[in-house]
């Protein structure tokens, strides 16, 4: 059997495994080795290629930018700097026409503009947010719909963990990456606003019960100056952590060190921590930086598998030979990209198919960047599609209410899924939208 045979295979079983319930990293490693044992049939070569990945896959210093940022987003959930921006956003908005919606809208950008966890906005929002929207007279799978859709901003607008997992698997600055994020991520935040306007409009039944909201009190509006001073924790993060990223001031791994710094003293200033919480935080942040230092060990493993196997260079050939151009191979990969999505979680997708793709987009002489950005957006899709809809299956655990089934969520996404794609779709028609912040 060849090499390219076996690689084949690999990709098939890991699919089949993944699906099984099996843990993506283990799935990554097995595999690898056991195609490495095959392809080189010398045990001792496939042994040597772990060892090495181990040592090599996060050596450096730039993989510290993983905890900082992951300890930055639970502190600031922590903190509730989540639901003061909602707090803020829901009186800013208040008269348009699915203003709380818009607000959530708004809030989540805030909020991704912080930490870069669409999990950790699903869960926050899910609390803050939906039981708002139901007091109002919002329809609950409308509600839902908007926290699940405007959760994806978490991975788009920086910083982002899908995006420096990215920057890993191809090589490229995550600076960079963060950049080429924003405006993709604003457009998306504004595609949403606008939607959520014309649905309350043109098809108020979508979003109201009985068709119209119910009337914010005046008595709950907030004077001035205290709104001002809940919006400041989140415009001194934002200001001080991305503002100085790209000013230049500091690296990506200085940022995420400046971010956690930052959290830590609101979070303690408004008397939201106390050591049983802190060590909660820090208990947590490590098992979720160990999960993806040992997703990232993994990938290696499986990159230098392929590498070994000539797969990719396979698949180049195949597609010349077909007379598959740049737009075939895209159109392609985004089906591929968000197929997926429907089966396995956003960074299960990423590392199985980056290593795969990403030398024939480098084949295409495709910015590399820009690749990245339509990655994201693809894979985010996959959070809001059944039958997996991660952000779905955390917005359901976390409402905890039998009156609202998956299916009711699932369907409030549909509208922000489709808005996600028309954006997809402007992206690839339009590369210079993710790269312009970087010219």
């Amino acid at each position: 059997m060849s090499a390219a045979w076996i690689a084949s295979l690999s990709l098939l079983l890991m699919l089949v495994l993944i699906w099984g319930g099996m843990h993506v990293a283990v799935v990554l490693g097995l595999v690898s080795f056991i195609s490495v044992w095959l392809i080189k049939a010398d045990v001792s070569v496939a042994a040597n290629l772990l060892a090495g990945a181990a040592s090599d896959a996060v050596a450096s210093h730039i993989f510290g930018v993983v905890p900082l940022f992951v300890l930055t987003g639970f502190l600031v959930a922590k903190a509730d700097i989540g639901k003061d921006a909602f707090e803020v956003a829901n009186q800013l908005f208040r008269r348009l026409r699915g203003g709380l919606g818009i607000a959530t809208v708004a809030a989540n950008a805030v909020f991704a503009a912080i930490t870069g966890i669409s999990i950790a906005s699903a869960a926050v929002f899910t609390r803050v947010a939906v039981p708002q929207m139901q007091r109002f007279g919002y329809r609950s799978d409308f509600a839902t719909g908007v926290v699940a859709g405007s959760s994806v901003l978490g991975m788009l607008i920086p910083p982002s963990l899908l995006m420096i997992l990215y920057g890993f698997l191809s090589n490229q600055s995550v600076g960079d990456m963060f950049t080429a994020g924003i405006v993709p991520g604003l457009i998306l935040a504004l595609a949403y606003a606008i939607g959520i306007v014309a649905m309350a409009t043109l098809r108020p039944g979508m979003v109201f019960e009985g068709g119209e909201p119910r009337a914010v009190a005046v008595g709950e509006l907030m004077p001035l100056p205290e709104l001002l001073m809940k919006l400041l924790p989140s415009l001194v993060m934002i200001v001080l952590v991305l503002g100085g990223l790209y000013a230049g001031l500091f690296t990506a791994t200085e940022a995420g060190a400046v971010g956690a710094a930052l959290a830590l003293l609101i979070a303690l200033q408004k008397r939201k921590l106390n050591a049983a919480s802190l060590w909660s935080v820090l208990t947590e942040t490590g098992h979720v930086t160990v999960a993806v230092s040992f997703l990232i060990i993994c990938a290696s493993i499986y990159t230098r598998m392929l590498a070994m196997s000539g797969m990719p260079q396979f698949l180049v050939e195949q597609m010349a030979h077909a007379g598959l151009g740049s737009g075939g191979f895209l159109a392609l990969y985004v089906a591929l990209i968000i197929a997926l999505g429907c089966i396995i979680d956003s960074s299960s997708i990423m590392l199985i198919v980056l290593p795969l793709m990403l030398p024939i987009a480098q084949q295409f002489d495709m910015n590399l960047v820009w690749f990245g950005v339509v990655t994201v957006v693809a894979v985010e899709i996959g959070l809001l599609t059944p039958p997996f809809g991660l952000s779905v299956f955390v917005i359901k655990s976390t409402l905890n209410d039998p009156r609202i089934s998956l299916g009711d969520i699932f369907r409030g996404t549909a509208p922000f899924t489709l808005i996600m794609f028309l954006v997809l779709l402007l992206l690839l028609a339009f590369p210079s939208i993710s790269l312009v912040l970087l010219k």
